[in-house]
């Protein structure tokens, strides 16, 4: 059995819990609690889970009693077993209502083909989980997952080292911080380090911070299930507020890598961490402050995921770009094409700087900026157009593959052989004198989009009818596609409208 054969039957078991009333973001909660036990019970690490509240008790339990053992099993381990153990079930609760359907629910995943997964590896399994779930409008998780394209080409960018100590202050899921790990394990022989560095790899490099309880267990459960230590209450993804005074708890970054949540601080407030010289209730621009002041060791580097208000919202937007570009050197932003984040309509830019290593040196660091327009005339991105490496492709070329360096005269070389002249360059240079003119806004397009339709200019009405038809043809048979997944109807069945 495939990774994406076990993805789909493990979700597709949460149709099980569909007449409990149970939303999609619970379903995965519920899961990862048998999940983990099954787990440890396959992969021989019982000493994580107390005698007695093991996955093979669970299944020992009485059909007709199993349900409530089940509620005191998920109240104990939120106090008993190991770090991880008492981490993913914090406060746990099940929503599972009828024991019948908690007795189906532990007889499929036992069913399933562990010995295949393990092979293929049970991270890839949980992340494929976790992307499902935010793909889901009605789940309302895609605000914490980061399309996975996208984080690898923002890790493989910033080329994360084993010297590197990363953090993401608002970690989600976890998804920056297993990929800086395949990266590193990928390019280092790991495996061959003496036990000290091994040690330091698992316990001093990977540091995140989530405020959503549940949100943090989900990315316990992810980081554990790649192998990566978090057995160590200072280590892993630590709960809490990152704007505030908890966010001291996370050591200095020598690589930051983050998407911030979008929006303002709730009740409207602003950050309570006293650390801070620029205060706002817009919390990416907050995020943006408090990474580039506080976080990032000097000769350190980031790559922070920022919707398009942070380019260009004036008064303390304006003072905090303003600040950015003094003590750090911004060098790079890539305007993403809209659709490709789970949460529609956002527009979003990956900016990439980084902090000299002379601490005195904190003035004038930007001296140009760098802008790749990857948005304009793009595709409408989703479901249907999936956004994938190829279309960051031309952007490689553009940069090189490795932002730790900055490589102007091959950037310029780059534009200045653009086959479409230096107008229909993707990339353009701005220098920090231009910017200033333009009131630090960083809100830098030059390109006409053709793909943005304004009402004056919308096709015929027959046109709109043919596409609309179109995509509803489109709908349907994905629809069908899904009524034979589940047994409902043939595979030569047709849907009416």
């Amino acid at each position: 059995m495939s990774t994406q054969d076990l993805v789909a039957k493990l979700w597709n078991l949460c149709n099980l819990l569909r007449d409990d009333g149970v939303t999609y973001h619970e379903y995965i909660n519920e899961l990862t609690y048998l999940v983990f036990l099954k787990m440890v019970d396959e992969t021989g690490q019982e000493e994580h889970i107390p005698a007695g509240f093991r996955w093979s008790d669970l299944e020992g339990y009485n059909a007709a009693t199993r349900l409530e053992a089940y509620k005191k099993l998920l109240i104990h381990l939120g106090s008993h077993g190991s770090l991880i153990t008492k981490a993913i079930y914090a406060n746990a609760s099940t929503v599972i209502r009828k024991p019948a359907t908690l007795n189906k629910l532990v007889s499929e995943i036992d069913k399933l083909d562990w010995y295949s997964a393990k092979a293929e590896g049970l991270g890839d399994m949980y992340e494929g989980l976790l992307e499902i779930n935010a793909g889901e409008k009605k789940s309302g998780a895609g605000q914490y997952f980061t399309p996975r394209v996208l984080i690898n080409a923002m890790v493989e960018l910033m080329k994360p080292q084993l010297a590197d100590v990363i953090v993401d202050p608002t970690a989600g899921t976890g998804g920056f911080l297993i990929s800086a790990h395949h990266y590193i394990i990928e390019h280092n022989d790991v495996a061959s380090l003496d036990e000290i560095a091994y040690d330091n790899y698992q316990h001093k490099t990977f540091f995140g911070m989530e405020l959503v309880p549940d949100t943090r267990r989900l990315a316990m459960m992810n980081l554990m299930l790649h192998d990566l230590a978090v057995d160590d209450q200072h280590a892993g993804i630590l709960f809490g507020d990152t704007l505030s005074n908890e966010g001291r708890a996370l050591p200095a970054a020598s690589l930051i890598l983050a998407n911030p949540p979008f929006g303002t601080k709730q009740g409207g407030g602003v950050p309570t961490r006293d650390d801070l010289v620029h205060y706002t209730s817009n919390k990416q621009l907050a995020f943006l402050h408090l990474m580039y002041l506080r976080m990032l060791k000097p000769g350190g580097r980031a790559a922070v995921v920022l919707p398009d208000n942070v380019l260009f919202e004036s008064g303390m937007g304006r003072t905090i770009r303003k600040d950015l570009m003094e003590k750090c050197n911004l060098h790079t932003i890539l305007r993403l094409p809209t659709g490709i984040f789970y949460a529609a309509g956002v527009k979003t830019n990956v900016l990439f700087f980084s902090k000299p290593a002379d601490v005195r040196q904190d003035k004038g660091n930007t001296q140009n900026v760098w802008v790749y327009d990857l948005r304009a005339n793009m595709p409408q991105f989703g479901k249907r157009t999936v956004f994938s490496p190829s279309h960051l492709a031309e952007f490689y070329r553009a940069v090189g593959d490795d932002l730790t360096v900055v490589d102007e005269a091959a950037r310029q070389a780059f534009v200045a052989g653009h086959p479409d002249g230096v107008e229909g360059c993707r990339m353009r240079c701005f220098s920090r004198e231009a910017i200033a003119a333009k009131d630090d806004s960083l809100d830098l397009a030059w390109i006409r989009d053709d793909s943005t339709e304004d009402s004056a200019n919308l096709p015929e009405p027959d046109v709109l009818i043919s596409a609309a038809l179109e995509e509803m043809a489109g709908a349907m048979s994905e629809l069908q596609a899904i009524l034979v997944e589940l047994g409902v109807v043939e595979d030569d069945s047709a849907v009416g409208v």
